[in-house]
């Protein structure tokens, strides 16, 4: 074959392939689904911060009747920082227990170990912070901050802005995929609204590390670990399969907040 001819016939074919990719891509992302694998990803590892559903480092409280299963933690503040928990302590004053609370609470002017144990857990969470904060993003400023509506598979997903999550959310992916969502300003589920798990995806495989506030409206359904490194309100009637684990305060108001897995 005539060497030129060969060469424009390869050119072309190459031309011809990288149309039909980038047509596909573009109907992906039409869809509102964000194909892909986990990025690389494997799990941001919580330490002892993984044994408490509920931990903070100003104040924890509730609006009666809440509903917690698992560990609720405090420090450096003491047990005056937690409100609205009727806590009753223990005989050993290692911890208190609550109605409202499936587990025990910590507090960071309990008897040993508690605060040792606590600025451990404390570290361990400020640690986790800064662990997902690092990953390599696999998408940045994904659909201007606002992800209402779509269908996310496994990544690392970055916003220099704040997120939005005004209508139900979907994640998509098996048991052993991970999420991170790194925001940089506030994170805000609108009321009402669910993020829903589809194909196994496990809430234990999900992180929103937030700089910013985040507020979960009322009655919205929550899926993860959040890592805040200001406040978490979850408001009226919100349900949260997850942790809530703040870096200052974290409010429920007769919520709902569950460890993954329980």
């Amino acid at each position: 074959m005539n060497r030129n001819l060969f060469a424009k016939s390869k050119f072309s074919l190459l031309i011809t392939s990288g149309a039909a990719l980038l047509l596909s891509l573009t109907a992906c992302g039409s869809s509102g689904t964000v194909p892909g694998g986990n990025g690389g990803s494997g799990p941001v590892g919580l330490g002892a911060a993984g044994t408490f559903v509920i931990l903070a480092k100003t104040a924890v409280s509730s609006v009666p009747d809440s509903i917690v299963t698992g560990d609720v933690g405090i420090s450096p503040n003491a047990a005056t920082s937690i409100s609205g928990f009727a806590l009753i302590k223990d005989a050993t004053n290692v911890f208190a227990t609550s109605a409202q609370v499936t587990g025990k609470v910590y507090a960071s002017d309990y008897a040993p170990p508690t605060p040792a144990n606590l600025t451990t857990a404390i570290l361990n969470m400020q640690n986790a912070f800064t662990d997902a904060a690092g990953r390599a993003a696999g998408y940045t400023e994904l659909y201007a901050g606002n992800i209402g509506g779509k269908t996310l598979t496994a990544g690392v997903y970055k916003w220099g802005t704040d997120l939005l999550i005004p209508t139900d959310v979907t994640l998509s992916g098996s048991a052993t995929d991970v999420w991170i969502f790194q925001v940089a300003q506030k994170l805000t589920v609108s009321n009402a609204v669910k993020v829903n798990l589809i194909g196994g995806a496990l809430a234990k495989n999900i992180f929103w590390q937030v700089s910013g506030a985040v507020t979960l409206g009322t009655t919205s359904t929550f899926e993860g670990v959040v890592l805040g490194q200001t406040a978490i309100t979850a408001q009226t009637g919100a349900i949260v399969h997850g942790r809530l684990l703040a870096q200052s305060a974290v409010t429920i108001d007769h919520a709902t907040v569950t460890a993954p897995g329980l």
